[in-house]
């Protein structure tokens, strides 16, 4: 069986509220749900948040995109200004990062990732201010509108000089993921020293940021990257590695050096909160989970020790350190994109590297908010975004209104959405009918796009990519892995 042959009953089939409704009672699993939305003042959507004498508008977020498509020098480019215009435009007053930039050349997730350097700095601002400017004719004033930048370094999934080969810095030789990616004779280990020098990157990075207007720096601690690394380091020696006292010493040195550079500047922190092994297709194309030598899974941050189950201890642990740095946002996500998708973001169709997901991806969906909810409960003074409601497709507001109403999460966070239908979030609160040719379906066309060295974007559904020349070489590609 191919990996895009196994048959889940398709979001856009359940036509009726009672149908979604239904479907969830079929698959055993809760889901906050309100079958009629709300638009205008009223909407729980559309309530203001008070952040640090800042208000933002409302509780949609625009979640940070890893472009494919910037200059080989990290210099953005028109496909990456096109990208932030439709950002501003979306209607969202909380711009999550943006773009995930690069603070070293050495950590760019490929080798058209935007990077932030001297040469850089000043069309990076230009992004800032075009997605300004675009907000503000779409959707009015700009004054509360909270834009933020990601910085961040890939590590072990760090491909700066080609798009197919991996040249990973990690902190520690894991068991799995080092035979899995095949890197275990390659992979470079990095020294304290070399930590101490990225710290001051971060640092670096994040002045800039500030100098160039972002309101807030988030400091990348999901999916896999090097910061997410950092909190399943148990097993490395010294000051870096052990306790989740040193687990966390990278954060706590690049926050103490940004509060004295830019005391003015916010701090958020994306995380994945909690991870599990990674993922290989099985026989029938549906992933099975790549265990330890023991059978157990003794790596994932917020995990149990078995690869199966969640246990909140360290990741609430972890929350409670951003209180007291007094870091007020936090964007909760799961998992990585590269070992373990259908964790991480839900969809049916599987991206090239991919398998197919061995649950409904609404049961995906469904953890993500339920994770989310109970960190909520308990650091409930965070500013706390959810991720993963794409998935949802059209029935993401009505889930969203859900989730805010009954203060599970304070900002519904959209991602790939955004590329196939940014104005969603507008059109919600305006109380305007969906417009259900932009919905994204997940084909995981803007996965397997770049995973095959092409630019990324919605190539199914927006105009602008069915057009590019890029869009027969993926159709080229797609047909061969059905061949295959």
């Amino acid at each position: 069986m191919s990996a895009s042959a196994v048959n889940y009953t398709r979001v856009a089939r359940l036509r009726t509220a009672d149908d979604f409704t239904a479907h969830l009672k079929s698959l055993g699993i809760e889901m906050p749900f309100e079958a009629e939305l709300e638009s205008g003042d009223t909407s729980p959507m559309a309530q203001p948040y008070e952040l640090g004498g800042r208000k933002i508008g409302n509780r949609y977020c625009i979640l940070p995109m890893e472009g494919w498509d910037g200059e080989v020098n990290g210099m953005p480019t028109e496909l990456t200004r096109r990208r932030w215009g439709n950002f501003g435009l979306s209607g969202a007053k909380l711009i999550w990062g943006g773009e995930a930039v690069a603070v070293t050349h050495a950590g760019r997730a490929n080798p058209n990732q935007v990077w932030l350097n001297d040469e850089t700095a000043e069309a990076i601002h230009g992004l800032r201010t075009f997605l300004v400017e675009q907000h503000e004719e779409h959707c009015g004033s700009a004054d509360d509108l909270l834009v933020g930048l990601q910085l961040t370094h890939s590590g072990r999934f760090a491909r700066p000089n080609d798009k197919r080969k991996l040249e990973p810095m990690v902190l520690y030789r894991h068991p799995v993921l080092d035979e899995k990616f095949g890197v275990a004779d390659s992979l470079h280990v990095m020294t304290d020293e070399e930590i101490e020098t990225l710290i001051e990157q971060f640092v670096q990075a994040g002045i800039a940021a500030a100098d160039m207007g972002f309101h807030f720096v988030d400091l990348k601690h999901c999916h896999g990257y090097l910061g997410h690394e950092f909190l399943s380091a148990f097993d490395r020696p010294g000051p870096f590695g052990g306790s989740l006292e040193n687990r966390t010493r990278f954060l706590r040195e690049i926050v103490a050096r940004l509060r004295q550079a830019r005391p003015e500047l916010l701090i958020g922190v994306r995380l994945s909160a909690t991870d599990w092994p990674p993922f290989k297709p099985g026989e029938d194309g549906r992933g099975v989970p790549m265990l330890e030598a023991n059978g157990k899974y003794a790596h994932a941050f917020g995990g149990d020790g078995t690869g199966l189950d969640v246990d909140l201890t360290e990741p609430i642990a972890f929350l409670k350190l951003l209180e007291e740095l007094d870091i007020p946002l936090v964007c909760i996500s799961v998992g990585s994109p590269y070992y373990n998708p259908h964790y991480q973001r839900p969809a049916i169709f599987p991206p090239s590297d991919g398998y197919s997901p061995p649950e409904d991806p609404l049961v995906g969906v469904a953890r993500q908010i339920a994770i989310t909810a109970k960190l909520k409960q308990a650091c409930p003074n965070l500013a706390v975004v959810g991720s993963a409601y794409t998935y949802l497709q059209q029935w993401l507001p009505n889930v969203a209104q859900a989730v805010v109403r009954q203060g599970q999460a304070d900002f519904v966070g959209l991602g790939r959405m955004v590329l196939s239908y940014p104005e969603m979030p507008a059109d919600v609160l305006a109380g305007r009918p969906l417009a259900n040719k932009k919905i994204c379906r997940t084909f995981s066309d803007c996965t397997t796009a770049p995973r095959n060295g092409l630019v990324s974007g919605c190539y199914p559904l927006d105009p602008y990519y069915k057009n590019m020349p890029q869009h027969s070489q993926l159709v080229e590609i797609k047909n061969e892995m059905k061949k295959s």
